[in-house]
């Protein structure tokens, strides 16, 4: 009988080392194979009928998000646990619109003690079913909530503020007229909680600024973060630089 494979896509070797020494306390016959960013992890796990991993988020080449949608895509049957020291939004976000139908996969946190993590990782890949960190389960509520839950529309339309878009910028990189622009930026505000009322001063007949205060509450809400905004300048600077061609401003 083949014995199991269990991939840990992990780019830190403490946080791979301490998970290889947690699944060899179980006693089971497995293999335990490194994988040291997202790409490898990806290519590996393609070589395999059923692939079992546990997988950091944040990681070189490929992300674990990333990955498990690519992975997914091909392989629906894969469990994965995600385990990772951050439970913001924008990561539960991601991984809702990615997981297959009925697919096993879980989610917990660094920070949790080891014998939960034990028992997450277990359950997840040699048992078959679904665990969720409870704290990320709370996130999970806040993200699904239609009053507070962001819409793909709303998610972009932060993504702009937060790069510093200009209106203009933005009507130009989205295909919208600066009417719909401000739309999309009301209602953002409006699920943020945040709008002009709220924050006007009368004695000193001013407000805050309302793109930056959708930031602030945004990152304390984990609905972006420092690592994936880097990703998204990069995206940004790529499309920059086609529109200042297309304005015949070359660089």
């Amino acid at each position: 009988m083949a014995r199991d494979q269990i991939l840990i896509a992990e780019d830190n070797p403490k946080d791979y080392q301490f998970l290889e020494l947690l699944i060899q306390d179980w006693g089971e016959d497995v293999d335990i194979v490194r994988a040291p960013n997202g790409r490898v992890a990806l290519d590996l796990a393609l070589t395999l009928e059923e692939p079992l991993l546990i997988s950091d988020i944040q990681m070189p080449e490929l992300n674990g998000i990333d990955m498990a949608r690519a992975l997914w895509k091909e392989k629906p049957q894969a469990r994965i646990v995600f385990w990772s020291q951050f439970k913001d939004e924008m990561y539960v976000r991601a991984l809702a619109r990615i997981v297959p139908p009925e697919t096993v996969y879980g989610y917990i946190l660094k920070s949790s003690p080891r014998e939960q993590i034990a028992s997450a990782v277990h359950t997840v890949l040699l048992e078959e079913q679904c665990w969720i960190d409870p704290d990320v389960r709370k996130v999970q509520g806040r993200a699904r909530h239609s009053l507070t839950a962001l819409t793909d529309i709303e998610y972009e339309a932060l993504l702009d503020i937060s790069l510093g878009l200009t209106d203009n910028l933005i009507a130009q990189r989205r295909y919208l007229s600066r009417r719909g622009v401000q739309s999309r930026l009301n209602s953002l505000y409006g699920k943020l909680g945040i709008d002009q009322e709220q924050f006007h001063c009368e004695k000193i007949g001013d407000s805050l600024n309302l793109r930056s205060r959708a930031v602030a509450v945004s990152l304390a809400r984990g609905l972006i973060n420092a690592f994936e905004m880097e990703r998204e300048e990069e995206s940004f600077q790529q499309w920059f630089k086609r529109f200042r061609r297309t304005m015949g401003q070359e660089d």
